[in-house]
């Protein structure tokens, strides 16, 4: 039996811990999303029954995010409710066919409360991103979360302005088991470094992490461990519509190949297969569960 295969029979269902939020589009659509709710979202459709804890408002929008997480089947223990703040809200445009976010500050999920979480297994996989920590609330509440499971930490980099900093980032990543970060986030946190391969070695040399991907959009995606690199170049048959999503859809197949034991290659090449599916459509989620389906099947989910 290989380490991967091991180590999925020990976790217990992965917690996934931060914003959610609605995607308000130019044309006046909006999208429920969020990075890791969209990561949650995946995961509870590809049959992983993740604990998803965030914090929505007493509002319409809030109650829009329970009722969509009910009617998908996921577990709202971990959904909080606040009286004082508006569920989260991020207004979309498209600048050079790239997402531009504008995050409306104090919003819900930046007040998650810790006395309000669940106990969680110890073996679960926590998954984070950066944008939750943003507030000292959320991330003194992410702290306390920490304590109570084990090393298993995924952690996605999502460097949105002006909500982070070098130094705090640094710090974050030295908590991760897995680290998933886009090529132009690789540059921003190692920018002494010559090219890519160099900041990959540069990450590996002061952290004491077991896998970083970097996702290139176009180019594909880098798996490295400490002593391999593994790459995947997308099918370049896709009618993208919209972006928006694709690196959450991206992690949300990392975390499934973690608990299914599959190795690093195959594991990437099926994330970069729904991320490529994803960006077909409008938004980083979708309602459609025969949208998951080729995949299930072609997975061999289905039991």
């Amino acid at each position: 039996m290989n380490h991967a295969t091991t180590l999925a029979s020990e976790l217990s269902r992965p917690v996934i811990y931060g914003e959610v939020l609605f995607d308000c589009f130019p044309d006046g659509s909006r999208v429920l999303g969020g990075a890791p709710f969209n990561v949650a979202w995946h995961c509870q459709a590809f049959g992983l029954q993740p604990l998803f804890i965030s914090r929505i408002g007493d509002d319409a929008m809030g109650q829009e995010v329970s009722t969509a997480m009910l009617d998908w089947g996921m577990d709202t223990s971990g959904l909080q409710h606040d009286t004082s703040h508006a569920t989260g809200m991020v207004k979309v445009s498209i600048e050079q066919g790239e997402p531009a976010y504008d995050i409306i500050e104090n919003s819900a999920w930046d007040f998650i409360n810790a006395q309000a979480i669940p106990a969680i297994e110890q073996n679960s996989i926590l998954y984070h991103g950066s944008l939750a920590l943003r507030n000292p609330v959320a991330a003194t509440s992410l702290s306390a979360l920490k304590q109570q499971c084990s090393k298993n930490i995924f952690i996605d980099v999502n460097l949105r302005p002006p909500w982070w900093q070098l130094p705090m980032v640094k710090n974050i990543i030295q908590h991760g088991r897995w680290i998933k970060l886009n090529i132009d986030e690789l540059t921003l946190i190692a920018p002494e470094q010559q090219d890519t391969n160099a900041r990959i070695d540069y990450l590996f040399s002061g952290l004491d992490i077991e896998l970083l991907i970097v996702t290139q959009g176009d180019a594909g995606a880098i798996a490295a461990t400490p002593d391999q690199r593994f790459s995947i170049t997308p099918n370049n048959s896709s009618n993208v519509v919209d972006t928006v999503g694709a690196g959450d859809a991206f992690s949300s197949i990392l975390i499934l190949g973690l608990y299914k034991g599959w190795s690093v290659q195959q594991t990437l090449e099926r994330a970069q297969q729904f991320a490529s599916a994803i960006v077909e459509q409008r938004g980083a989620t979708t309602q459609d569960k025969t949208f998951y389906q080729p995949f299930i099947k072609a997975w061999g989910l289905a039991a």
